[in-house]
């Protein structure tokens, strides 16, 4: 079939990244930068492990004081980093 209206290419790509299953790989592969511009560069730095499956973020650090800080906070991590990523891709997270 042949399209009649012609698109823009902005448009179009626009268009295809906001599908949410293209969306949530996009921010997937930018977890990594978001995680460390809500926790910051001194955490981000400890951090060893930062790896989301099945929409479970696991998360490493080499710091018990750190890691006991970061649960505390789990909740609040799990939605600024929803809300950084423009799509809910965090249901929990686990800390190590």
């Amino acid at each position: 079939m042949r399209r009649t209206k012609t698109m823009l290419l902005g448009d179009l790509l626009e268009e295809v990244f906001s599908r949410p299953e293209i969306a949530a790989k996009i921010a997937e592969g930018e977890l990594p930068e978001t995680w460390r511009s809500v926790v910051g560069d001194a955490v981000a730095d400890i951090t060893t492990q930062l790896q989301l499956h099945r929409r479970i973020l696991y998360v490493a650090v080499c710091s018990s004081v750190v890691r006991s800080e970061l649960l505390y906070q789990r909740e609040s991590l799990r939605a600024r980093l929803n809300a950084r990523s423009r799509v809910p891709i965090i249901d929990s997270i686990i800390i190590k």
